[in-house]
């Protein structure tokens, strides 16, 4: 039974946690106007260096697999734009971000944004013997990276594993909740979801799981109806999952994050 404190979090921890990356547990403008652009300015530099490389080809044989035809490096670049520019979340595009990405991470060109309540949560979260994952949009290996190169250091010790659109597949879809519930080995009940989308948020909760929602307070966007909100991770370590919230329940929570 859900206990009445603020926030609506009851007693009873997950077994484990799911993270989102951006506008969760990093800033969503460090990935629109620092990733992002960084990627978009080097997709055709870096197909043109790699011409014939193994990278290379199997980033062209990912473009032919998610069209279904087959494309030359002109062809495929002009798609990987295409998609750059619509934000369109194809895997071809999310593994050459990556590889993009980490050339620059190694470079000391970029660094993974990590709120600052995010390592001591996770280090929380491990001493408890909760499991800790990230699922984005994002290829795993740039998740790694962002991970790997943050202001707070090396987080990466403190992560049990990684989702993405290729190993579990789309973040709207509930099917993607039911395959990471199955891949973990928990009940979907045991398993918490925290993400600052909404769709994602319903699609975890129609597969069973738990789910809070985040708002960080330079997130001008509204409170996402349906779940908790919280506008930190500390609240989810002192008072981890939760049920299904009520209105009182969201209400407190977005007022509380109104007067911080």
């Amino acid at each position: 039974m859900p206990d009445s404190r603020p926030g609506g979090v009851p007693e009873g921890g997950p077994r484990a946690v799911v993270l989102d990356i951006e506008g969760t547990t990093g800033s969503l403008g460090h990935v629109r106007d620092v990733l992002f652009p960084y990627a978009r300015a080097r997709l055709a530099p870096w197909l043109a260096e790699h011409r014939g490389s193994a990278p290379w080809r199997r980033i062209l044989d990912a473009v032919a697999a998610h069209t279904g035809a087959a494309h030359d490096e002109a062809s495929a670049l002009a798609l990987l734009e295409q998609w750059a520019d619509a934000d369109v979340k194809a895997a071809p595009l999310k593994a050459l971000q990556g590889l993009i990405w980490s050339g620059g991470y190694a470079a000391g060109e970029l660094s993974g944004h990590v709120y600052p309540d995010v390592p001591p949560a996770l280090e929380q979260w491990k001493a408890q013997g909760t499991g800790r994952f990230i699922y984005s949009s994002g290829s795993v290996a740039a998740q790694r990276d962002w991970f790997g190169h943050t202001a707070h250091g090396d987080l990466r010790p403190l992560l049990d594993g990684y989702f993405d659109l290729t190993t579990a597949g789309p973040k709207a879809h509930t099917d993607s909740y039911r395959a990471i519930a199955a891949e973990l080995g928990h009940d979907p009940g045991d398993l918490l979801f925290v993400s600052d989308v909404g769709a994602e948020l319903d699609a975890a909760a129609g597969a069973g799981w738990r789910t809070v929602a985040v708002r960080r307070p330079d997130d001008e966007r509204a409170a996402v109806p349906g779940h908790v909100t919280v506008a930190s991770l500390a609240p989810l370590v002192s008072r981890p999952g939760e049920e299904r919230p009520t209105a009182s329940d969201r209400t407190h929570t977005q007022e509380d994050r109104n007067h911080e």
